[in-house]
């Protein structure tokens, strides 16, 4: 029977018979997924809970994003699982003894209170739907389903008069609040996994869980980011094709929005990248200025075998470019798109080294393993566990943020206050 990892691990040197790379691309995709979720509710709480008014717009729309972001971060997992099937025994038998039965916890309370958040937000669009649709006669099958879904979303709370709306505002706040430390703690229970794992020298520092959670902050932030370019981009296009001698000034009036957004937010993906690439610093520098018995291994994976993933990849183009180019005056939205893109290769490289970074080194310090990503799929498991299964789960997110905008008018939105 051959064991499944043999088909994407070489070993080099010492290596015992039994030693794979047990956690492959899905496990990368975990924590990458995970992190964006926290980052981008960790964006729109600017506006609903610190109440910064200029990314009232993009705090829609990070929050409506983080929603599904949050449907499949869990996705990864199961790809990984030989048994997904048995996933639900997380939720119906909670205790914090386990990380990850502590997640099936985590991520139910935070999906319950970004639901929570997003119900109070467009409430008043239910309402007014459902009751549009109400008095809507000869109503066509679509508009039925519609009329359906929207008295169904109402929850029976029909009153938007001004003091009722104000209520909504006050609970959107409170939401937000007690959301951030949730959603830091989602992605930062990821951290402590790899932080907690005593036979592993690269894994096992305090600092892991607060790399994670900042790191995911920087994460998210820059997706929201791209995704709001891309989808302002497409408002142009399709702006641009109608006949209406409104469409100059719709134009206009779309690039001005875009732009003032993304120069806003940008200024504060800057500070959180200063705090993320400080801490991974900071750990790489204590580290070596330690030099614990098992640096040596250490030595050479980061400064040998890995030292084009960590140095190249991951701190020069995905931190250090994308900085300067945040930094430049005059930042236009082809080079803040550069950026954003970079930005996001960095943290998915940081994920990469440390999931299959943390396992290139054999237990007896004297071997390495090498992880090759299965590119064409053999069967079911070498395409969960390969690329084509990563892109999937990848893809996912923006095929349900696209349903989703069909419900939540996120550009659209009339203030509730």
């Amino acid at each position: 029977m051959t064991v499944l990892e043999e088909v994407w691990t070489l070993k080099e040197l010492f290596v015992y018979p039994n030693e794979y790379v047990y956690w492959s691309i899905q496990i990368v995709m975990y924590p990458f997924m995970t992190g964006l979720v926290a980052g981008a509710f960790v964006l729109s709480s600017l506006y609903h809970l610190f109440g910064i008014k200029q990314l009232k717009e993009m705090a829609h729309f990070s929050l409506l994003f983080s929603f599904a972001l949050l449907i499949v971060a869990p996705m990864p997992l199961l790809f990984h699982l030989t048994r997904p099937e048995r996933n639900f025994y997380v939720l119906m038998t909670p205790h914090f003894s386990s990380a990850i039965a502590a997640f099936g916890v985590v991520i139910f309370i935070y999906g319950s209170i970004v639901a929570s958040e997003l119900w109070f937000i467009y409430r008043k669009h239910f309402v007014e739907t459902s009751l549009k649709l109400k008095n809507q006669l000869n109503k066509s099958f679509s508009e039925n389903i519609r009329y359906f879904l929207f008295t169904i979303l109402t929850l029976r709370a029909h009153d938007i008069r001004e003091l009722a709306l104000k209520k909504d505002h006050h609970a959107v706040k409170i939401l937000a609040g007690i959301g951030v430390p949730v959603a830091c703690f989602l992605h930062g229970y990821a951290g402590f996994i790899f932080g907690s794992v005593k036979a592993n020298a690269l894994w096992m520092t305090p600092l892991m869980p607060v790399i994670f959670i900042m790191s995911a902050i920087v994460s998210g932030v820059a997706l929201c980011m791209l995704t709001y370019i891309i989808t302002m981009e497409i408002r142009k296009i399709l702006a641009s094709r109608k006949k209406s001698p409104f469409v100059p000034s719709a134009l206009d009036e779309i690039r001005s929005v875009e732009e003032f957004e993304i120069k806003i937010t940008s200024k504060y993906l800057i500070f959180f990248m200063i705090f993320s690439i400080s801490l991974e610093l900071l750990d790489l520098v204590f580290r070596g200025y330690t030099a614990v018995k098992s640096w040596d291994i250490l030595q050479d994976v980061i400064y040998g075998k890995d030292f084009i993933n960590i140095f190249i990849f991951q701190y020069t183009l995905g931190s250090l470019v994308p900085f300067i180019l945040l930094l430049i005056p005059g930042l236009t939205i082809k080079r803040a798109l550069w950026a954003l893109v970079l930005v996001l290769f960095g943290v998915f490289m940081m994920r990469w080294n440390v999931v299959i970074g943390g396992q290139s080194f054999s237990l007896t310090f004297a071997g390495y393993m090498h992880y090759v990503l299965p590119i064409i799929p053999r069967d079911l498991q070498t395409f969960k566990e390969g690329l084509f299964g990563a892109l999937l789960i990848g893809a996912m997110p923006f095929i349900l943020f696209w349903v989703l905008c069909k419900i939540f008018p996120v550009f659209n939105l009339k203030e509730n206050h």
